[in-house]
């Protein structure tokens, strides 16, 4: 059965939520603060995580942008604000969906398995992508380019899957620092067209002229169709 990893600071509710989850055949792993969190993501590899937004030391909101630069599983926020655009930025940091306190175990369960179900259908199709003679496998973590693998550095490789999921579609330049690189630290925007340079050189045959990770002229870049 899936593993949820409960992120809740008040530890009435999150036995509750513990207890619920497991008579329901579930996994349960939890933390009570937002290092405790990153943490248990990497080493219990939850399927779904129950995230609060308020938390002690990193909030709920800073914890699931952390999470989106490592994994793509399911994040449900849990939350006792019920203001719209709270709900936006959760949704924006990478947020799946968003349950407002106080909330029953049967709404949470449907939400929870939803959530998984599209979790498994998109797994199923974002895994491997395949375009213009580049298979790229996320599980491998491999590129082969005409049927030749290739060896991407990290960096190279995450910007290389995200413009390949987005494909034809122009990705700015703030766009790729943000979910490549993260806000953690200042990095210098040229940094993208360095790194673009150097992901040319191992996936097109002319890296002068490219006919696959292309620019946008005062946009940023795109995947060829």
């Amino acid at each position: 059965m899936p593993k949820i990893l409960i992120v809740e600071d008040e530890a009435p509710l999150a036995e509750t939520i513990a207890y619920n989850l497991r008579e329901e055949g579930y996994k349960v792993c939890s933390a009570a603060d937002g290092h405790g969190a990153l943490a248990m993501l990497r080493s219990e590899k939850p399927d779904l995580v129950l995230l609060d937004v308020m938390l002690p030391g990193i909030d709920g909101l800073e914890v699931c942008r952390r999470m989106r630069k490592e994994s793509d599983i399911p994040v449900l926020m849990l939350t006792a604000k019920s203001r719209e655009i709270d709900k936006v930025v959760g949704l924006e940091v990478g947020a799946d969906d968003y349950i407002t306190k106080p909330f029953g175990m049967l709404e949470l369960i449907a939400r929870i398995r939803a959530a998984l179900r599209r979790s498994n259908r998109e797994t199923r199709t974002s895994e491997a992508l395949t375009a213009n003679g580049i298979e790229l496998d996320l599980a491998r973590h491999s590129v082969s380019v005409d049927g030749v693998e290739v060896e991407l550095r990290p960096k190279e490789f995450a910007l290389l899957h995200l413009l390949m999921a987005n494909r034809g579609r122009v990705l700015e330049r703030s766009v790729l620092l943000d979910r490549v690189w993260g806000e953690d630290e200042y990095i210098d925007p040229g940094t993208v067209d360095v790194h673009i340079r150097r992901l040319r050189e191992k996936v097109e045959a002319d890296p002068s002229s490219p006919l696959r990770v292309l620019t946008v002229r005062g946009l940023g870049y795109k995947f060829a169709e």
